[in-house]
């Protein structure tokens, strides 16, 4: 398991750009494998329940130099707890939960890093803004000064191909550079969280800044 997980990390970090930041998506991996990956190289680990997460990174505390990203729905009540453990957050997916991590953060005296989770293509199994919902709220997500607001994050739809996976990707893209157009002095557009085990290479081509990768590095779970 050690040689294959640590050949899997080199052949898609050879597949990607060296600026691409590969966030190993290790929900239901246990801490031994994190560390595993961590001596392969891999700093960004990527986490999607409170719980679970709160429990590995006890295990894990003699690794500091670990970057933990939310990227899970996230629920209001555990907002807290979350700025509390993730240095990022990628599914900041409506205006009131934006809100709610600003005023935590603030309270908290911190300036978690986060995406804005957008939906290009109608999805009812997915949260997030639509774009027209999006530049909408642009106004009052500028307010949230306490949040370092860093880009967009999407999930395509399940069951595109890969022309309709990539062309979600390209719009994210395009949504991007047209709301960093606008010059928002908080609403920073500098990164795209995009692509997961299937579509990476797709995400990459279009611009993505941050994968997401858990089964093929991982293997499957349950």
């Amino acid at each position: 398991m050690t040689s294959s997980i640590s050949e899997r990390i080199t052949t898609i970090r050879a597949s990607i750009p060296p600026s691409v930041r590969l966030i190993a998506v290790s929900k239901q991996v246990p801490a031994e494998v994190i560390r595993t990956a961590y001596a392969a190289g891999i700093r960004d680990f990527g986490e999607n329940r409170i719980q679970e997460a709160a429990s590995k990174q006890a295990e894990l505390h003699d690794l500091p130099d670990i970057t933990w990203h939310f990227i899970g729905h996230l629920q209001s009540n555990k907002a807290k707890k979350a700025i509390e453990l993730f240095q990022w957050i990628h599914s900041v997916d409506n205006l009131k939960l934006a809100q709610r991590l600003n005023q935590l953060a603030q309270e908290l005296g911190v300036h978690p890093q986060v995406c804005l989770q957008v939906k290009i293509l109608p999805d009812p199994n997915k949260s997030g803004w639509s774009v027209s919902e999006l530049l909408a709220d642009l106004p009052a997500l500028n307010q949230c000064k306490n949040l370092q607001i860093q880009g967009l994050m999407t999930i395509p739809p399940l069951g595109l191909n890969d022309a309709g996976n990539l062309s979600v990707f390209n719009r994210t893209y395009e949504l991007a550079k047209e709301i960093e157009s606008q010059n928002w002095p908080h609403l920073k557009m500098q990164q795209l969280s995009m692509g997961m085990s299937g579509d990476y290479q797709l995400a990459v081509q279009a611009g993505s800044t941050m994968v997401r990768l858990g089964t093929i590095l991982f293997g499957e779970r349950t």
